[in-house]
């Protein structure tokens, strides 16, 4: 039995000397593939040095978050575009659009976000999507990639049903559950009751969001195991299923 974390920080600095330490936590927790998800040039090397480091077990992505839009935002994107033919990337992301912050640079974080949709249809390669308190305006955006082939994960989903199945009509789309689904009356404990397992992958979100029984702590990717357990209990099923079919549904969404 093997998990897959679709969505971990390890290489930032909240893990200080210890972000190798993290990674062989996870791998001896059973978490044996994490994909690593960029946020703007200044984690960039970062990134793509863990997953030099940890080949077959971390896996780098390419992207500009949207809360880390700075005002030269063409340059920051410029400085994106300059790792594109790096070798290994498996998605575009994360990328999205967070009205939780701001609201006033929203035609700026749409264009950024279409500009690396593109890239990723481009580059054949999925899209992880960060989507906060703009879910209509991210959605209507979505609709006119419509039939061209993008693929991607929502990521941390803790929408309803009804915008799952919105997306389900937009495309080859899955949504990633992380610690929020063991917290206590979080709605998205009883949405995933609805939502096919074969459309659901694992993540963290690592450092932030961390599943009970260890919420309040910095999160890891080695926590996997305990978010597979209560999707697990929700959908009536075993963790040896959960663990099976949301590892397929990662490899075959990432290539790995």
């Amino acid at each position: 039995m093997h998990f897959v974390d679709t969505h971990t920080h390890l290489y930032m600095s909240d893990y200080g000397d210890g972000c190798d330490d993290a990674v062989r936590r996870a791998i001896d927790a059973g978490v044996t593939k994490m994909i690593l998800p960029d946020v703007d040039s200044s984690v960039r090397e970062s990134v793509f040095s863990m997953a030099s480091r940890f080949p077959g077990s971390a896996f780098p992505c390419l992207g500009l978050h949207p809360t880390e839009i700075p005002e030269n935002w063409k340059e920051e994107v410029d400085r994106m575009m300059e790792y594109r033919d790096r070798k290994g990337i498996v998605a575009i992301g994360e990328t999205g659009m967070d009205f939780h912050w701001a609201r006033d640079n929203a035609a700026i974080q749409e264009e950024v976000f279409r500009i690396q949709l593109d890239l990723a249809l481009e580059m054949d390669i999925p899209v992880i999507v960060h989507n906060r308190e703009a879910t209509e305006h991210t959605l209507n955006i979505l609709k006119d990639y419509r039939g061209r082939g993008l693929r991607g994960v929502f990521h941390a989903y803790g929408g309803s049903i009804e915008t799952f199945m919105e997306l389900q009509r937009l495309g080859d789309w899955y949504v990633g559950i992380g610690g929020v689904v063991t917290f206590r009356k979080a709605s998205i404990a009883e949405t995933i009751r609805e939502i096919p397992l074969d459309r659901i992958l694992t993540e963290t979100d690592a450092p932030w969001l961390t599943p009970v029984p260890f919420r309040g702590t910095r999160n890891e990717s080695s926590y996997i195991p305990y978010i597979a357990e209560k999707i697990a209990m929700q959908k009536g099923t075993d963790m040896e299923t959960v663990a099976g079919v949301t590892s397929g549904n990662a490899e075959k969404l990432f290539g790995i």
